[in-house]
């Protein structure tokens, strides 16, 4: 799929993953609009780069509206990458004191990292169907972040695991729902990655996951995963699928 001239949007833009997505795609000759929480960082790059910056809660309808309008008064949206975060709740399903795990814990954390996630894509997905078709017949593009936790969730993960297993498993789902439309569907599920956002924790993060990883021993780099976006996006024939991206580790019980 042809990539310059058309518009993106990339909700989570202004973190890790989503800056280094919106870093590439920019360079790719996409008109890019930043859909986040994070004034500064957001504004930081529209000043550095000319994209938009929007601010986007995820589970808002009406704030992916106005974001997804941004996009499209900048061209044809082809393009929605959602790598956007938040605070998940966490603990033992039972914990040592005899309690049950927090269910407004749970349901906060399935609103921020499933629904939110369902709420872009279904939004985005009517604003891209919207486009003219390019040569064959393609729209455009979705991409989901999961994780590998949907797959191998760790001891107190049971909130996050649950809300990245649903992201996986909407994406073939998803992607048959939209064929004929011309657009595709394709899921990242990412393992370690170094992000800024730890900060000086970073370095005790690496040290400690970095020897877990089969190849190569370290955490995974944000521009690896904008580089994958990008080929996901460029390749008309990537669809219905979940790609980990974890240099094959596989999260041990904790």
């Amino acid at each position: 799929m042809q990539i310059s001239g058309g518009s993106a949007i990339v909700t989570g833009g202004a973190g890790g993953l989503g800056e280094a997505t919106v870093r590439r795609l920019h360079e790719a000759g996409a008109r890019v609009v930043v859909a986040d929480l994070a004034d500064e960082k957001g504004k930081a790059l529209e000043r550095e780069l000319g994209v938009r910056y929007v601010r986007t809660d995820a589970t808002s309808e009406d704030d992916v509206q106005a974001a997804i309008a941004e996009a499209e008064s900048r061209g044809p949206l082809r393009i929605s990458v959602d790598a956007h975060g938040g605070p998940a709740s966490g603990g033992r399903l039972i914990g040592k004191d005899g309690a049950p795990l927090d269910l407004d814990g749970f349901r906060r954390t399935i609103e921020i990292y499933l629904t939110g996630v369902f709420n872009v894509m279904r939004l985005a997905a009517a604003a891209i169907g919207r486009q003219e078709p390019l040569d064959g017949g393609s729209r455009g593009v979705i991409v989901n972040t999961a994780s590998i936790a949907a797959y191998e969730g760790q001891i107190g993960q049971l909130p996050y695991a649950a809300a990245k297993g649903g992201v996986a498993s909407m994406t073939l789902v998803a992607a048959r729902d939209l064929s004929p439309l011309g657009i595709r569907v394709v899921t990242v599920a990412p393992g370690t990655f170094l992000t800024p956002a730890y900060g000086q924790a970073g370095d005790k993060l690496e040290a400690h996951w970095g020897p877990q990883v089969p190849h190569p021993r370290r955490m995974g780099r944000p521009t690896e995963y904008a580089d994958l976006v990008h080929h996901i996006c460029a390749n008309d024939y990537l669809n219905g699928e979940v790609i980990r991206l974890d240099g094959a580790l596989r999260f041990p019980p904790k």
